[in-house]
């Protein structure tokens, strides 16, 4: 089974800008994610500076992919004395329906410069085969 890839849009999340991202405090946040296939694996990598790769929970099932944490708050900084506060705190969990159904028990997971990347190899069902036509002459 094959799935589509659904293309990135600046305007999908409009409506909710305002609501949570600058007018309302957030106590978590959503990270952002790039999906995309090679030829034998799935990629998806996901921003997550200063986030403790320890406290990083990865699950597929059903091949749905699930990233949740948590950031750890500052405690250095009083809450008052911010002139900008941008950086996202607090709890995440970001979910994906893959586009293809993969081998979950043969994921890896790797982060780099504050970027994970998790490897998910496809289902063989899944990658795509080459057949031979044969003339008859």
């Amino acid at each position: 089974m094959s799935r589509k890839l659904i293309s990135w849009s600046p305007w999908r999340d409009w409506d909710n800008f305002f609501e949570d991202g600058i007018l309302e405090e957030r106590t978590g946040f959503v990270p952002l994610m790039d999906v995309y296939q090679k030829k034998d694996a799935v990629i998806v990598e996901t921003p997550l500076t200063g986030v403790d790769p320890d406290k990083v929970d990865i699950s597929i099932e059903n091949d749905v992919l699930t990233i949740s944490g948590k950031t750890e708050e500052k405690k250095e900084v009083k809450k008052e004395d911010y002139y900008r506060k941008e950086i996202r705190e607090g709890s995440f969990s970001r979910s994906v329906i893959l586009p293809m159904n993969v081998k979950g028990n043969q994921a890896k997971a790797d982060y780099e410069k504050g970027i994970l990347k998790i490897t998910l190899p496809k289902a063989e069902e899944a990658k795509s085969k080459k057949i031979s036509v044969k003339i008859k002459k």
